[in-house]
């Protein structure tokens, strides 16, 4: 695997444990702090910018609806995204889930 492919791995792969977290919560939102934590716990050792510009390329696929507060970025899943989560779709760009989910 070279290097950009493996990038576009881990981008893929922060991209779908963002939307699993999503799809956890009783509001499907999280804000980006969270969830960088959240990105950090699954051993992606990027910073929050890097969490964010992911954030914003769900949001761009249309699996997440982003809302700016301040200097918060604040995600919401779709149903696009919830369908990706539940392999009832397929989002490019984004890893697919296990069959487990």
């Amino acid at each position: 695997m070279t290097k950009p492919d493996f990038n576009r791995h881990l981008e893929e792969d922060a991209r779908l444990i963002i939307l699993k977290e999503l799809a956890a919560q009783t509001n499907f939102t999280l804000n980006d702090t969270i969830l960088h934590k959240v990105v950090e716990t699954f051993g992606h050792n990027r910073s929050r910018d890097w969490v964010r510009t992911q954030i914003r390329k769900l949001g761009e696929l249309g699996a997440t609806r982003n809302t700016e507060a301040g200097s918060v970025l604040i995600a919401m899943i779709t149903d696009a995204g919830i369908d990706h989560v539940l392999r009832r779709s397929v989002i490019e760009g984004i890893a697919r889930p296990s069959a487990g989910v």
